[in-house]
């Protein structure tokens, strides 16, 4: 059961970092601040002016992986379920997280890792949906013991060691700065009412849509992803900002142990 929602977990982190990819390494021969000067009674200036997509997404690159911590939401594909993951998960530098986890509309799970610890709680519907192929009675059993209730391991326990690599921003995002962009400007608009640059990238039969802020840092705030592989979307924001990794109240069920 534990070990079905670990791999779902892991499984959104590889999609992820696979998204994140798809961004520009670092271009050693572009050190502009990325700003435009013009004078006052020139026109309002392009964003990013005389900048190629692929360098504004070295950009986007180095501000997000420079991030202390994020938010990451959106839904990636489950290639053992063919369904979709949904996750809404902020996350930090030093290994918290906080947030949920879905599995194709079929329940959901909250996590959240603080210190050494990592806290899981299932509700009736996930906790079916993962027990397919087990008896009646088991799942039964199951969803009367963990429906609803917070547990507890510990992070670096053989069972939940993988999810506290996907809390560890560092590990998410891990490899991005070894790939380069061919990305193309498109058009500007906003994302979630955040000005921002779309690029546009493609890599095979793959594609994706990044979108990049134009004000403040250039932070990613989305991308979009047709690959046969990864499709989905993952947004991006919340950058910098506390991460509520907090233990929960109440009765906690120890499921180390249980054993």
């Amino acid at each position: 059961m534990r070990r079905t929602a670990l791999a779902a977990l892991c499984l959104a982190t590889a999609a992820a970092a696979g998204l994140t990819g798809c961004l520009s390494g670092q271009d050693k021969a572009d050190d502009k601040t990325g700003t435009s000067h013009t004078s006052a009674s020139a026109k309002p200036k392009e964003p990013f002016a005389g900048l190629s997509g692929g360098e504004i997404a070295d950009r986007a690159l180095k501000a997000t992986t420079g991030a202390s911590s994020l938010r990451m939401k959106g839904d990636v594909a489950d290639d053992e379920s063919k369904g979709t993951i949904r996750i809404d998960m902020a996350l930090n530098r030093k290994g918290e997280c906080a947030g949920t986890l879905g599995m194709g509309g079929q329940g959901k799970a909250d996590l959240i890792k603080t210190g050494d610890i990592v806290y899981m709680k299932y509700d009736e519907a996930f906790l079916r949906a993962q027990s397919e192929g087990e008896s009646k009675s088991d799942t039964d059993a199951a969803v009367a013991m963990l429906a609803g209730k917070w547990t507890k391991m510990a992070a670096k326990g053989q069972d939940a060691k993988d999810i506290a690599g996907f809390c560890d921003l560092d590990s998410v995002l891990g490899g991005a700065e070894d790939v380069n962009s061919d990305a193309t400007r498109g058009k500007t608009t906003t994302v979630d009412g955040t000005p921002a640059i779309v690029l546009h990238e493609k890599d095979g039969k793959d594609t994706y849509t990044l979108y990049v802020a134009t004000e403040g840092k250039p932070y990613l705030l989305r991308i979009d992803s047709t690959s046969g592989k990864e499709p989905g979307t993952l947004t991006f924001g919340d950058y910098d900002k506390p991460v509520p990794a907090q233990k929960p109240t109440g009765n906690i069920l120890d499921l180390d142990a249980l054993g």
